[in-house]
């Protein structure tokens, strides 16, 4: 059993805006700083920058798994990695017939930049 494996990140729901201010503004409160490490965490693996890249460019904002999956890794194992994207809150899901589609949360993913506007 892995050390981190006691460690539950929270799952962030779509519509979930984390309301983090800029880091230049005031420092973060712990639970704005475990809800932006969850986030900031889903995307550290290679794998998830690619899947959610992909999925942020596709033509209409949204991408349905047939076309991203393509990132040299196993169905299961994008499977995974879209799970992950989608419990931190990065990515909604909307099943249709037998093929997932995703779009990135445009929210959050603004709470994010906005957190790190380093600008005064």
């Amino acid at each position: 059993m892995s050390n981190l494996e006691w460690l539950e990140l929270p799952v962030l729901q779509p519509e979930t805006v984390p309301c983090c201010p800029p880091l230049t503004s005031a420092p973060l409160s712990e639970p704005d700083a475990v809800r932006m490490a969850a986030m900031f965490k889903a995307l550290s693996d290679p794998v998830r920058l690619r899947l959610f890249s992909r999925v942020a460019s596709h033509e209409g904002g949204e991408a349905c798994v047939c076309d991203i999956q393509d990132v040299g890794v196993s169905q299961p194992t994008v499977s995974h990695h879209l799970k992950k994207l989608r419990e931190a809150g990065l990515l909604t899901s909307e099943r249709r017939g037998v093929w997932v589609y995703y779009k990135v949360a445009p929210s959050v993913v603004a709470a994010m930049s906005a957190m790190l506007d380093l600008r005064t």
